[in-house]
């Protein structure tokens, strides 16, 4: 099984894949086969899900289908060029694959879809697209799961929030989450499945008196001096951060490293059934005190 495993990947297979031993004898259908339709959010909360499922022991395959700010519709439009020209180059934006060759090349037993993030509390945005996603990856790999992941709400001093219509805006963090978890749990209802509840565990630290991030009053935001940076304890988002040509930069968007691995613990608890307050690993740049936090957030949104 592992030459098998190897043999794909050194032939250029489209996954990034990242398989796990334990050592063990294990057959081949313990190996779980998990395809990912989405974006830079889903990266984000796979990040360390690969690392937390060798140290429980689990064989994880990850496959991916994603670009960076894709919505459900263009997911589906992409599915439906490579359907109608097979041919033609723009159909295959997957590492030169197309999603029907992605779901053809290999036996998934669970594939994740996921809105744009900007789109997320927009739920008229969702549908028709989720349903002929659901419809193509089903009749493709018809013994497959297909689960929602939820994608979180910007970070609080965030410039912009999700668009509820066209020309409205969520207010803050909090109304971002609540009408995009209304959206997902709306079309997952809609559709059968389950949701991995990401978004929840980000507002559930968001939301926290003593762990929620608190901006830094004292930081002259408008004249940053490199290479300072304002106090961003308990960020679950990048922030502010100097880039290479020491240019300040402000993202309140994608997950930081405490973000990502908050996305994961909930991903293996909602995948393995196993709690999350069990995991040892933790990634450099998150504090033993907030990733045991973290852990049992995991915990109490999965359960």
């Amino acid at each position: 099984m592992i030459k098998k495993q190897l043999k794909y990947i050194l032939s250029g297979f489209f996954i990034l894949a990242v398989l796990f031993s334990t050592g063990q004898n294990t057959n081949k259908s313990d190996t779980l086969r998990l395809l990912l339709i989405g974006n830079s959010f889903s990266q984000n909360a796979a990040r360390h899900l690969p690392q937390i499922a060798k140290e429980g022991g689990h064989l994880l395959l990850i496959g991916r289908a994603e670009i960076g700010g894709c919505s459900l519709k263009k997911h589906w439009d992409l599915a439906e060029l490579a359907e109608k020209k097979p041919d033609d180059p723009a159909g295959k934006p997957y590492k030169g694959k197309s999603l029907q060759m992605i779901l053809s090349e290999q036996k998934w037993d669970i594939v994740t879809i996921q809105q744009y993030s900007f789109h997320s509390a927009d739920s008229t945005t969702y549908m028709p697209y989720a349903r002929k996603l659901y419809n193509l990856v089903k009749t493709m790999q018809p013994q497959a799961r297909v689960v929602m992941h939820q994608t979180w709400a910007y970070r609080s001093d965030s410039k912009d929030f999700s668009q509820i219509t066209k020309g409205q805006y969520c207010k803050n963090e909090k109304e971002m989450w609540e009408k995009s978890r209304e959206a997902y749990h709306r079309v997952a209802s809609e559709l059968g499945i389950g949701v991995i509840p990401v978004g929840d565990a980000f507002w559930k630290v968001s939301s926290s008196k003593k762990w929620k991030f608190k901006p830094d009053p004292k930081f002259d935001y408008s004249n940053p001096a490199y290479p300072n940076l304002p106090k961003q304890a308990n960020s679950l988002h990048v922030g502010y951060s100097w880039n290479n040509d020491k240019q300040f930069k402000f993202d309140s968007h994608h997950a930081s490293e405490s973000g990502c691995y908050l996305g994961a613990l909930v991903w293996y608890s909602f995948l393995f059934g196993e709690p999350p307050t069990k995991v040892e690993y933790v990634p450099k740049g998150v504090s033993p005190e907030f990733a045991g936090y973290l852990k049992k957030v995991a915990r109490k949104v999965v359960r």
